[in-house]
């Protein structure tokens, strides 16, 4: 089987194609960033270093500032949308088009084509962004190599429909348990329904209303919902266990520790038999006041909206370095089956960007 290859001299829209057509499934992004790597190891400006599948390409000019565009390899599982397809409206179709290889390709692109930056750059490329975040790449890299992510300003090059959004919503999912007593169904009288015992839980979410808080002039938008239930024992038995899955989208202006004391409150009262953590990255404020993200945004132009996903601009924000997402991809078309990106915005985001980087 032939090994996967990138052709840097194809333009962003093209070179997006071709991410896109080498699968990389959270977990399985080794071909990529393979391909990733021999690719920028061909260019002899940029020192270039590998962890596992995570890849990063520096320049060391000696500038005033230097500056980290960041992307993941990794896409959610394929819904029969590989391999991808160009219509004839000038819109590129597949798995990770919008999130986030269109952001990706234009990382490639800036680092083929821009050897002199007016700030020093460093390119990273890693794994696992989609899943836990015990395993995220760019986490890992910050725990094992956090020299290698040091810069003044970052712009992670997430679905953010050619606009800056500043900041991201923290991310909590925690499971909910509700017991019973298992019993024979025709005797359902001598036990207790543990799926039952969780329509409070249920009516709770239903009922729930989202803060809507405005931070440094942006409006986050928070939502509490079921994203998984399991429990159940057979077609005549009284379940005794149910667990609700709970993922709470939280603005930044709460800690990690005010988000799941939110959660604890709001299910107080339901009749909950334990509360586990199962996965919690905390947000980050928007930033935007900082001189290096005024002068992007003066750069790129447009008006600055909120993320409500979570995104990696809140692991820059724990390392001190402020950071905005920035890329072509629609956030609103991320992860869906016919997930879609424009191709003139790929185009444009990198005009964009390569003008920040050069003056011109």
């Amino acid at each position: 089987m032939q090994r996967p290859s990138l052709d840097l001299s194809l333009d962003a829209a093209a070179l997006t194609a071709q991410l896109v057509d080498i699968p990389s499934v959270s977990g399985s992004e080794e071909p990529l960033a393979d391909a990733v790597e021999e690719a920028l190891r061909g260019l002899g400006h940029l020192r270039v270093d590998r962890w596992g599948n995570n890849v990063v390409a520096r320049t060391a000019l000696g500038r005033a500032e230097r500056v980290v565009l960041a992307g993941h390899l990794d896409t959610v599982p394929i819904a029969d949308n590989v391999p991808s397809r160009l219509d004839e409206d000038g819109v590129l179709w597949g798995c990770g088009t919008s999130d986030m290889k269109s952001g990706v390709a234009v990382q490639l692109r800036i680092a083929a084509t821009v050897p002199e930056p007016n700030r020093d750059l460093t390119f990273v490329f890693y794994d696992n962004e989609e899943v836990e975040a015990d395993r995220n790449g760019l986490g890992r890299l910050a725990a094992t190599h956090p020299d290698w992510l040091t810069g003044d300003f970052a712009v992670v090059l997430e679905p953010s429909g050619g606009e800056v959004e500043g900041g991201c919503q923290g991310t909590l999912r925690v499971v909910l348990r509700t017991e019973g007593v298992r019993a024979h169904s025709a005797r359902s009288w001598m036990g207790a329904n543990a799926l039952h015992a969780a329509a409070p839980l249920l009516a709770r979410l239903a009922a729930y209303e989202p803060r809507r808080p405005v931070i440094d002039g942006l409006e986050y938008h928070e939502g509490l919902n079921a994203v998984r239930i399991s429990g159940g024992v057979a077609g005549n038995v009284i379940p005794d266990v149910c667990e609700i899955a709970v993922n709470y989208r939280y603005a930044p202006d709460r800690d990690e520790a005010a988000a799941l004391a939110h959660v604890r409150e709001v299910f107080a009262d339901c009749g909950v038999a334990s509360l586990t953590v199962e996965d919690h990255s905390p947000g980050a404020l928007p930033g935007l006041s900082h001189p290096a993200a005024q002068a992007f945004m003066a750069a790129v132009g447009g008006e600055a909206r909120p993320k409500f996903g979570w995104t990696d601009v809140a692991r820059f924000s724990s390392l001190g370095v402020p950071a905005v997402n920035y890329g072509p991809g629609e956030p609103s078309l991320a992860h869906k089956r016919d997930e879609r990106v424009e191709t003139a915005r790929i185009h444009h985001c990198e005009e964009r960007l390569r003008a920040w980087l050069t003056g011109a």
